[in-house]
């Protein structure tokens, strides 16, 4: 017996009989519904779901589970994903100087908590070759700056297509990624302090000690052309004190960096997360 399921997200204009169309289709085809969560933005007039079934003893192959479900969904006026469990993802890692949040994805790969693989490393810098080395993931340095940046987005375009890359993980990317670039591959998620935007540009930590902060944070988010204004998947935050220095803001800000992005990456392989507007459902 497989343990394969089937994700569906979907949302539409909220009306009568929405949950009950939707498990009808699942029943109807012979399917066992072993997760399902709704919710309704009552603000915005929207239904949204995610629901998760057991593909052992589906009546329809897996081809023709969206066409069938799409006859359904277009009457509802309904935005929708399928996704199926035993599709391994894979991630491209984005890096700059900093090694924090990239250590940390790639062991919670390598033990299993992220379930992913992570063929490739693009850095805009070459100090970080030597942890891709280490772990035996291909390295790519691109340098970029205001005169190449558009033929070094092209050839980053080509990499993400050569390696068959469904997610980039902006871990410290110190590089704005243009809304071009955006439009052609969204699946990007970032992460950043949550210092913004008090405290925007180079040594936020430096600026936020200077004005005595109480509470430091970070953000990961869906990227966008907007900087750092994209849909939020997740944030966290943890209490500072005046006996705290620098040093002690920054070593916290990078734990709760790799804590949240960690996160994010895993709400977001595990189909948990349903984009609408700019706003999220997270579905835990």
């Amino acid at each position: 017996m497989s343990n394969s399921t089937a994700t569906l997200l979907i949302y539409c204009p909220d009306q009568r009989g929405l949950v009950a169309k939707i498990a009808n289709f699942i029943y109807s085809n012979g399917g066992n519904i072993i997760h399902a969560d709704q919710h309704t933005d009552f603000a915005a007039g929207l239904f949204l779901s995610r629901i998760e079934w057991q593909l052992d003893g589906f009546n329809l192959p897996r081809d023709l589970i969206g066409p069938a479900f799409n006859a359904i969904a277009q009457p509802l006026g309904a935005k929708w994903e399928l996704h199926f469990s035993d599709a391994i993802p894979r991630i491209a890692i984005w890096v700059s100087r900093q090694d924090h949040c990239l250590y940390d994805l790639i062991w919670r790969q390598r033990a299993q908590e992220i379930a992913a693989e992570i063929p490739l490393i693009i850095s805009n810098h070459p100090y970080l070759k030597t942890v891709a080395d280490q772990f035996g993931i291909e390295f790519h340095h691109i340098p970029i700056n205001k005169e190449n940046k558009a033929e070094q987005e092209i050839r980053q375009l080509e990499l993400l297509q050569q390696y068959k890359i469904d997610l980039v993980v902006l871990a410290k990317y110190m590089q704005i990624v243009s809304s071009d670039f955006i439009n052609k591959f969204p699946q990007i998620i970032n992460i950043h302090h949550s210092f913004l935007p008090a405290f925007v540009g180079a040594n936020p930590y430096h600026r936020a000690f200077e004005r005595g902060v109480k509470v430091i944070g970070a953000t990961a988010h869906y990227a966008t052309a907007e900087l750092d204004a994209g849909p939020i998947i997740e944030q966290d935050v943890v209490r500072v004190s005046h006996r705290d220095e620098v040093e002690d803001l920054i070593r916290k800000g990078k734990d709760l960096e790799r804590v949240v992005l960690a996160r994010a990456v895993r709400l977001h392989l595990q189909n948990r997360v349903l984009v609408y507007g700019n706003r999220t459902v997270v579905f835990e």
